[in-house]
């Protein structure tokens, strides 16, 4: 199979993010001061090492559909849809911040071409879902340090025997 030139621009797209990912993952992991600095450190270890495991799979998948990825630091630069990282010491609770927001910002590129790669290559779609799957876990766990109980709102189900419940049975067995 050869790749479409949409196949190739919308994996070159993503390329680059999962590139500028692992840049910006070794910045904060280098800069980062300030409480649970070592944890946050060795989480980085594996957000920058994945991106870079993740970003060889994109470009050899490209490759194996005769399209030529370009990972040059000027390419990357260009055109990562990724906001700079600040430059020096960064506080641990702000690089949380920085950092889930990148991981988010590349996820969401990896499901803006999502369709479009589906189209074309399902076998490449899959292995976007796979590197989402693990971005948005990451985007989680990082987020989680700087969170408090109640700071997101969430979907919870209905307790069993609730006013709630009882409306939503009475909802499901009217259809």
């Amino acid at each position: 199979m050869k790749a479409s030139a949409t196949l190739t621009q919308n994996l070159q797209s993503v390329l680059v993010d999962l590139i500028e990912l692992h840049l910006q993952g070794k910045q904060a992991h280098w800069n980062i001061v300030g409480t649970n600095f070592r944890d946050l450190h060795r989480q980085l270890d594996e957000v920058v090492l994945s991106a870079r495991v993740f970003s060889d799979e994109v470009a050899e998948r490209m490759r194996a559909l005769n399209a030529e990825p370009d990972g040059r630091s000027k390419t990357v630069a260009a055109s990562t849809s990724l906001e700079d990282f600040p430059l020096g010491e960064v506080a641990t609770h702000d690089a949380i911040d920085l950092i889930a927001a990148r991981l988010e910002a590349t996820s969401q590129t990896m499901r803006r071409v999502h369709d479009e790669v589906d189209e074309e290559d399902p076998t490449t779609a899959d292995i976007l879902h796979a590197v989402i799957e693990k971005l948005e876990q990451f985007a989680w766990m990082i987020s989680a340090e700087n969170r408090t109980p109640g700071s997101v709102k969430q979907q919870r189900p209905a307790e069993p025997g609730s006013a709630a419940h009882k409306k939503k049975a009475a909802s499901a067995s009217k259809k």
